[in-house]
């Protein structure tokens, strides 16, 4: 579908689009494109590794749009005034968004498994990848993050696996709508909360996605996908849970270490009877990345492989990176880079770090007016109950890189409605102002977090805080 295409990514560089370049290329197509970030001078080392890999970058300027040959993909959330679309009218580029390439790829792989839920998709991916791939499957994983384990000083942007043709798996997104036009074998539903769309608008997505595939796996833990898992046929659900005993894995004896945490899954057979019993070491801590493992494994059972065989594997996955990430320590203080920033992500983080001492000072960087405005009372509520009296947090603005947006809400409105419920928050001018202020009050034995997304300057950010803390 892609061999010997020309490909024209606008937005190379981003955490979505740069994978799916990545998968074209290695599948024969070629690949250019243009970036913001590129423009503004960020990341060069980024778009250094990309060049290294035969990428052809331009300005986002719509100069490197000149032929009818070329595709032109785009984010969703791409305007028409932006020049690259622009230039592609002009000469008669088609132009495709990314998820209708992404979709178009992952339907036409023989089995497809497909990532879905609010929380917990990179981790998932990852760990699905890595486990067909120690199982010698030769998957292409498409992750919207970089998973450690397929890193290396080649390939630090190991966001994408691209392996064979037969077997995809993929992150799908919700907040656009596009999990619409995913076809999966086997749909992996994390779990489901409010974030970007209505609790009706989700539950008619994921529903779909679903019923969509031929196997579904579904966490009985949360509210919403048990609710769906209850309307599926028995012989296409494979259930995961940490507390539920009907659960056709089971998740017991969680033993939590700061660097991991341990326990035994219980698989069952058809009748409910005990069917064995795997141990699974994880080199990734909290409990939220325990139902990630049993979801990983119930994809990997969807695929043949057994529940022993994926568990092993497991010992040997080494995360994605800006999840709860140690940057370094310095001076006694421990700072993590995150991606958290949606209310559960938040609280699964804080919950992590709350199960071992020390204070907690953290930086939000929201990623969009849009989700602050969606979400306030969810922020809000949140932080004061997952903030303990001593920690602080501070927030910069929401990230902004250009376009329209109601800027109605802000940053100053989250943080006032935290102390308002008795908690410390400060919102400050901008990110600069915010690591001063965490210089100020770290003390040892304290943890900094960065939490954010969209904006890969939050990685570079926390390490400029190690080097001033030391």
């Amino acid at each position: 579908m892609t061999s010997n295409k020309a490909y024209f990514f606008c937005g190379v560089g981003g955490s979505g689009m740069l994978p799916l370049a990545m998968i074209v290329k290695g599948r024969g197509g070629r690949v250019e494109g243009s970036d913001r970030a590129l423009d503004q001078g960020r990341t060069p080392e980024k778009f250094d590794w990309l060049r290294a890999r035969g990428v052809a970058l331009h300005a986002q300027d719509g100069s490197g749009l000149t032929s009818p040959e070329q595709t032109l993909v785009i984010s969703g959330a791409v305007e028409e005034t932006i020049p690259d679309v622009q230039a592609a009218r002009r000469v008669g580029a088609p132009v495709v968004t990314r998820p209708q390439l992404l979709s178009e790829l992952f339907n036409a792989a023989p089995r497809a498994i497909g990532v879905g839920g609010t929380s917990g998709k990179s981790t998932v991916t990852g760990m699905i990848g890595w486990i067909l791939h120690s199982a010698g499957l030769n998957p292409t994983v498409m992750n919207g993050a970089v998973m450690k384990n397929f890193m290396t000083s080649e390939e630090p942007f190991a966001s994408a696996l691209v392996g064979g043709d037969d077997l995809f798996v993929s992150e799908v997104d919700e907040s656009d709508g596009s999990i619409a036009r995913y076809e999966p074998e086997v749909a992996v539903l994390t779990n489901v909360s409010l974030d970007h769309k209505s609790m009706e608008e989700l539950r008619q997505l994921f529903g779909g996605f679903l019923a969509r595939a031929q196997r579904a796996v579904l966490n009985l833990d949360n509210e919403e996908t048990a609710a769906l898992s209850a309307q599926l046929p028995a012989d296409k659900a494979i259930t995961f849970s940490l507390v539920n005993p009907v659960a056709d894995l089971l998740a017991r004896s969680l033993t939590p270490r700061p660097d991991g945490i341990s326990f035994e899954v219980v698989s069952r057979g058809g009748e409910g009877e005990l069917s064995a019993v795997s141990r699974v070491d994880l080199r990734v801590p909290g409990a939220h990345n325990v139902a990630n493992a049993l979801a990983a494994i119930g994809a990997a059972v969807a695929c043949g492989v057994r529940v022993s065989d994926a568990a092993r594997a497991l010992a040997g996955f080494a995360g994605i990176r800006r999840r709860l990430e140690v940057v370094g320590q310095a001076g006694g203080v421990t700072v993590y880079d995150d991606f958290a920033h949606n209310p559960d992500k938040i609280h699964a983080t804080l919950q992590t770090l709350h199960a071992f001492p020390g204070r907690l000072l953290i930086l939000f960087q929201p990623h969009g007016f849009g989700p602050l405005r969606l979400m306030r009372r969810e922020f809000i509520e949140g932080f004061a109950a997952d903030l303990n009296p001593e920690d602080v947090l501070v927030m910069p603005e929401p990230v902004y890189f250009g376009g329209t947006t109601d800027r109605s809400v802000g940053s100053r409105d989250i943080a006032d409605g935290i102390a308002a419920a008795g908690r410390q928050a400060e919102a400050l001018p901008d990110r600069n102002a915010c690591g001063e202020r965490l210089l100020q009050l770290a003390r040892p034995g304290d943890r900094i977090v960065v939490m954010g997304a969209r904006d890969d300057t939050l990685s570079v950010f926390a390490e400029g805080l190690v080097g001033r803390l030391g």
